[in-house]
């Protein structure tokens, strides 16, 4: 991005990265460190479909030499694994993209935050790349363009049955649904910090290793036949998600990394802690309800039947997945307290909830409603306040904010607060002004009265009492009497600003005329 020449779009442009890190303030520690969790899951299922899927080339290509005819399902294993090796050679690259322009990592060595990512509460980063510059939609595309690539590799007489396989695919009914997100880009990545989409895309990658699965399997049951006799088993847990939301259904495919499907001699029976479950073509179902948060495990045992000696051998695999809760953010979108007196804008939102159905309670300050996830909240009183977001599913969750008084304001004749001014300058002011220096709020404090004491050389001091900003018909006539040499001081000068009940006491003035 080019640095702007005009300043004013320089300041701008740095605003906004000021107001992006302060959005991030609000996402907690535990949720991020629930995503590291959850990605530390995904990425060890990698590595297992990898180990499962590294043997099977050589076993289908020792297999189809039984017959001619079986070759072509023996040249389309190295295929299907360079086109799953590609697409997550894609997609780590386009993360480290992500991690890069969002302030790289930290180093290795560090005590602390060894290897970790810097940026992991950006949300501009994620944003501006995946759903303005459109890698988003260019990943939507690739996800569907290397699911059809998958797809070829399976005989056409078998895709229709073979496509509950594929876990390669994209929700394009959700943000359809959605009424504030145009794009799947969009409903999964505006405004997500970058350590909360680290799970979604090693998820990417495993949706690829688990069809590549499928369809080694798909291959090696083409080339296994009825007198196939399988000795070496792997149990696969393939679920549809690894961390769900409290009050939603855990849903896994769990099967042989082996073609037992491929056999009818072979007989299979699927358990999980000990409950039998339904099987077909080699493949059970299991479900089941997350209604505590936290890791939860299963045990799934497959019982196979050689189908030539009738010896029946039980193979046993632990697994886990975790439950959270929905994350919900609450962002004061100008300053991290309320502000008496003033309007102070927030930003809800919550991942997967739409805006329509969170209720937004408040405690110590009003809100109302400025559009979608939008709201104005105003204070009266300092200290503390809450704000609670509950419905589409979140349990309640409450965010502190402090409430604070709008800052002293600095007296000023013109655009100094004291010093040598002209006497010229010095006549020209028609009163005394209160100005709030760096203040993100539209708010205007007004001086509600001072005392003006007028010293001249080797003469007594003569003091008007002023109400209000402007100089009275005493406080003028001292002023025009200015000369070089004369001292004026300006003390008890009290301003009121919005929200204040009565003035309060600001700084004092000494100007030297010269």
């Amino acid at each position: 991005m080019s640095i702007p020449k005009e300043p004013r779009q320089l300041m701008i442009n740095i605003m906004y990265l000021v107001l992006t890190a302060m959005l991030a303030l609000n996402v907690s520690a535990e949720i991020f460190n629930a995503f590291k969790l959850v990605d530390k899951g995904l990425s060890k299922s990698n590595a297992v479909l990898d180990a499962a899927n590294a043997p099977i080339p050589d076993i289908v290509a020792k297999l189809a030499k039984k017959k001619p005819e079986l070759a072509t399902y023996a040249e389309r294993t190295s295929p299907v694994r360079e086109l799953s090796k590609e697409f997550c050679t894609y997609v780590d690259e386009l993360w480290e993209e992500l991690v890069e322009k969002g302030g790289g990592r930290y180093p290795a060595d560090d005590p602390k935050y060894g290897g970790q990512i810097k940026g992991k509460k950006n949300k501009d980063v994620t944003t501006r790349i995946l759903v303005d510059d459109a890698r988003g939609k260019e990943l939507h595309d690739r996800i569907i363009e290397t699911r059809d690539k998958f797809l070829t590799y399976v005989d056409e007489a078998d895709r229709a049955a073979f496509m509950s396989s594929v876990t390669m695919e994209v929700d394009d009914e959700a943000w359809q649904k959605s009424k504030d997100k145009n794009s799947w880009e969009a409903y999964n990545f505006k405004q997500m910090p970058l350590g909360a989409i680290m799970p979604m895309f090693t998820k990417f990658k495993n949706d690829a290793k688990s069809t590549e699965s499928a369809i080694l399997n798909y291959l090696m049951g083409k080339v296994g036949g009825e007198d196939i006799v399988l000795d070496k088993f792997q149990v696969v847990s393939s679920p549809k998600r690894t961390y769900i939301i409290k009050g939603e259904k855990f849903e896994t495919d769990i099967f042989l990394s082996a073609s037992a499907s491929a056999s009818s001699n072979t007989g299979v029976s699927i358990s999980v802690n000990g409950k039998g479950l339904p099987v077909k073509d080699g493949v059970a179902k299991f479900s089941q309800t997350g209604n505590q948060t936290g890791v939860r495990k299963y045990e799934a045992a497959i019982t196979v039947t050689n189908p030539v000696t009738n010896e029946k051998n039980t193979y046993k695999s632990t697994f886990e997945y975790e439950v959270g809760l929905r994350s919900v953010t609450v962002s004061a979108d100008k300053m991290n307290v309320f502000y008496i007196g003033v309007e102070n804008p927030i930003t809800v939102s919550a991942a997967g909830v739409s805006s329509n159905d969170l209720k937004v309670n408040p405690t110590g300050v009003k809100l109302k409603s400025a559009g979608r996830g939008k709201f104005i909240a105003t204070a009266d009183r300092p200290g503390q306040s809450k704000i609670t977001v509950s419905g589409g599913g979140l349990e309640p969750t409450t965010f502190d904010f402090r409430v604070k008084r709008i800052p002293d304001p600095v007296a000023r004749l013109s655009k100094s607060s004291g010093g040598s001014m002209g006497n010229g300058e010095f006549k020209a002011q028609g009163g005394v002004g209160a100005f709030l220096d760096n203040f993100d709020f539209d708010a205007i404090c007004k001086i509600a009265g001072y005392n003006l004491t007028y010293v001249a050389k080797r003469q007594d001091p003569v003091e008007s009492v002023n109400a209000g900003a402007r100089y009275n018909a005493k406080s003028k006539r001292l002023v025009n009497q200015a000369k070089p040499g004369d001292i004026y001081y300006f003390d008890n000068i009290k301003a009121r600003c919005p929200g204040d009940k009565a003035g309060r006491k600001i700084n004092s003035m000494v100007f030297k005329i010269q």
